[in-house]
This record gives C-alpha cells, structure tokens and sequence, in this order.
C-alpha cells in the first residue's frame, strides 16, 4: 500500500539508511536536508509499494555516485539527480513513471526521495541492494538481469554523458567511475531502467519502508531507556533481515583510511576492554569482521557499526580514534544470498580469501532477533 513521506519522517529515515548503509553509501544527513527543503518547497512524495507498480511502468532509478568521503566536500544543490534522470529519459525517449532507489542504504535512500519532490515523481519502496554497496554492477537488477545502461550521469555544471555497455554493468561501472573522477569525484547517475515487473522480479522489496522502521526503533528504545538493539533485535525480526548478532562491543583504537580509484577504502581496529580486537575493513561500506583473527561477519551481511551509547549509526569516513562502539551484523534477505548473487557482490567481489557464511551461523553468542511486540 502506497503511503505518504513527509518531512517528520525524514530523520528516523536517515538514521535507518545510515544503519542499512553499513558504514558506506554516503552520510544520509546531508540528503535528509536536501529532500527537507525540496518537501516544503514542492510538497510530500509519494511512496509506491513495488505490487502497485503497473506492469509497463517505466521505472528510473536514481542515485549519487562517488566516494563518501569527497561527498563531505562537494555538497550538492538539490537540483542535479533530477537532472542525471530528465538526461536518460530524452536519451529513451520516454518519461519515468517513478523512481526507485539503487540502494537503500546512506544517501542514496535520499537521493530518489529529492528527485520525486523537486520531479513530481512517485517513488517505488524497493531498491537493488537491500544495503549498500560500493560498485554499480552489484545490484540484485543486475543479478536477476535487467541491464544497468544506458546510464545518464551528470553533475552540478550541467555536464554529462550517457553510458551505454549493453549487458556488462561491470563495465558500465568502469566507466562512469572514470567519469566520476573526472567530474570531481561525485556526480549523480539515472540508470538500470526497468518496467513495473521487473521491479517486483529482481528489487528487494520494501526498504524504504524497512529504514524507516529501524531508524524509529532506535529512537524510541533510546527515548523509554532501553537497549537499542534490543529494539532493533524487535523490528527486524518482522521482515526479511532475520537474524541479528552483537558482534564486538569496544573502542576505536586506529583507523587507515583513503580515497582511491573513487573509493574510500581503508581498514578499522576496535580493541575491548578483555584485550581482545575486531578488525573492519571496508571499501566504502564495511566488507568484512574479523575477531582476533576469526570470521565473524563478511559481505553480503550488513556489518553495522554504532555509537555505544545513542546507537547512532557511524559511517566509515566518521570513524576516529576513541569512539565507543558497539558492532553488529544483520543477515541479508535470501534473495541476496544465492549462487547468482554471491557471484556478483560476495566476499570474492572484493579480493577476500574467506567464503561466504551467514553471519547467524558465524557468532556463538547470538542475540536472535526477538518477534515484534504488541
């Protein structure tokens, strides 16, 4: 059922992408003030739930591109994503029914949210990464094989380009990453465009929605006192990311990080009050988990790291030495998780050594997720 987003609703939402952007895809924060203005400028968006999608809809994602730590520096003005997606549509020659998220995590849950406001367009509560990931071809679209281009980039200047590869998104990514740095390092894209029906095949359905729930929960158990990730524990357990672990609970001791080929990659240490140490390492988003040395969480999962005391989801271009963190992981939706999908954006996709294991089958001390109160 299609529901209405309002500006109220906006910093539960971040806080949620935040979460779900597993340490990458952009500080939400700054896409949560850019979609505020464009609300009381144009008015609310309208939120679509994929089974309300006609079938020969034309759907347009649309989304930021770049390394989040140059996205801190070159903040945009609101107008340039509608810009990437009214570029694709006079290249197709067609007008977008709506747009959707390419990935539910960081501020590309806001960028498609600024573009239905300052548009007029409706917005499909879905996306193709049920979290984020760094690269274009990792995309469930892409798995379940709906072509990334043609693909529109642009940026603040007006300048672009339209990328077509056909079927290799792999390479579709090569080149608008090249473009990207050229344009400074961020620019906004318009691609993977699609009907109504491959939205339902191929998206992971519902995750607007989904942030909106656990960046609330978080506030809430925060306001009545309670153990955040008790709550969240609660509110997952309800949909499709069913399992979640405490991982690591400490202080952030060291940090590496840099901003290479249009990446931030870099690695975490957090050591406890035992002694014992979590490394993270990450390109982007958090990729992999490793206590004293053993697996204790890798990509596909979600490896979130939080605020000790407020739960505030930290992204990776946030972190510093000192923090107070608490670590979890969260299981990915099954449809992330097949031979197919594991091909495309599993541990391998990232020059990791280690297979993929469920993160619920990693942890001995588990906290499993809770079933939903009231």
């Amino acid at each position: 059922m299609s529901w209405i987003l309002d500006v109220d609703d906006l910093p539960d939402l971040a806080r949620g992408a935040a979460l779900l952007g597993t340490g990458g895809g952009g500080d939400p924060t700054i896409g949560m003030l850019l979609v505020r203005a464009a609300i009381e400028q144009h008015g609310p968006v309208t939120i679509l739930d994929p089974s309300e999608v006609p079938d020969d809809a034309l759907v347009i994602p649309t989304a930021q591109m770049g390394a989040p730590t140059v996205v801190l520096e070159r903040i945009p003005a609101g107008p340039e994503p509608l810009g990437a997606l009214r570029r694709l549509e006079a290249h197709l020659g067609r007008t977008a029914t709506a747009t959707m998220p390419i990935e539910c995590g960081g501020i590309n849950s806001m960028i498609p949210l600024l573009v239905g406001a300052t548009g007029g367009l409706p917005v499909v509560d879905a996306d193709g990464m049920g979290r984020a990931f760094p690269e274009l071809q990792m995309e469930t679209f892409s798995v379940y094989g709906v072509p990334g281009s043609p693909l529109a980039i642009s940026d603040e200047n007006g300048h672009g380009v339209i990328i077509e590869t056909g079927t290799d998104n792999e390479k579709m990514e090569w080149l608008a990453r090249g473009v990207t740095i050229r344009l400074g390092g961020v620019a906004y894209i318009a691609e993977y465009a699609m009907s109504g029906r491959q939205v339902r095949e191929t998206a992971v359905p519902r995750t607007l929605s989904l942030a909106l729930a656990v960046g609330r929960a978080i506030r809430v158990a925060r306001e009545a006192h309670r153990d955040p990730i008790d709550a969240l524990a609660e509110a997952l357990g309800t949909t499709i990311y069913t399992h979640l672990r405490e991982l690591f609970d400490g202080k952030v001791v060291d940090v590496e990080r840099r901003t290479v080929d249009g990446f931030a990659r870099g690695r975490a240490t957090v050591q406890g009050t035992d002694g014992s140490a979590l490394e993270l390492r990450f390109q982007n988003e958090n990729l992999v988990a490793r206590r004293d040395g053993q697996l204790v969480a890798v990509v596909p999962d979600l490896i979130c790291v939080l605020d000790a005391e407020t739960a505030e989801p930290i992204t990776t271009e946030r972190l510093r030495f000192g923090q107070r963190v608490r670590v979890i992981g969260i299981s990915t939706p099954d449809l992330m998780r097949t031979p197919e999908a594991l091909a495309v954006f599993g541990p391998s996709c990232f020059g990791l050594d280690e297979p993929f294991v469920p993160v619920e089958d990693l942890h001995e001390h588990v906290r499993p997720a809770a079933p939903a109160v009231g």
